[in-house]
């Protein structure tokens, strides 16, 4: 039987969510499967993946062969790194806790790289937000220097008005005098 770590979708329309699972590579997509041993949400900002790390790593060491997108996966997680590792040890290239460190530090590299990538986006949602203020409070001063232009050119009008209007009092005053 040739077995195959494949994604079989859920989800409603036009939001995607997998269960990655093991399935006969003659069975349909969304149909019959052996175990199911993780998830993957794309819609998330990382996707999100939640991996049961060993029955991925003993599925990949049994031959189980995996679609594109699951071997991404998988190698993302690090399934890959550790199978390689073994296969290191199996030689006696190294032992198991020299493996296991090896394993380790990629994992802690994989994690500040992640972490850098959160900060950045961060970093950069706060700069769009303060040039977005900074435009704002730009436009609303062009707003208010308009409205301070209207109301002294309303002022100056009304007190022409009034100059205008006393004006031809005083000169009446004189002439009946």
């Amino acid at each position: 039987m040739a077995t195959k770590i494949r994604l079989q979708r859920g989800g409603r329309k036009s939001y995607a969510f997998y269960s990655i699972v093991i399935a006969d590579a003659r069975a349909p997509r969304d149909g019959r499967f052996t175990e199911k041993i993780g998830t993957y949400n794309p819609n998330t900002n990382p996707a999100t993946v939640d991996l049961n790390f060993d029955r991925a790593l003993y599925w990949v060491e049994v031959g189980a062969q995996p679609t594109d997108t699951v071997r991404n996966i998988l190698s993302r997680e690090g399934v890959y790194l550790m199978k390689h590792l073994k296969g290191g040890v199996k030689k006696g290239a190294f032992d198991e806790a020299a493996a296991q460190k090896k394993f380790d530090a990629w994992m802690a590299d994989k994690q500040k790289g992640l972490e850098k990538v959160a900060a950045d986006e961060k970093k950069a949602k706060i700069d769009a937000a303060k040039k977005a203020l900074e435009a704002e409070k730009q436009v609303n001063e062009a707003i208010a220097k308009k409205v301070a232009e209207k109301k002294a050119a309303a002022a100056a009008a009304e007190a022409e008005a009034t100059v205008e209007a006393e004006a031809p009092a005083t000169e009446e005053a004189p002439a009946e005098a």
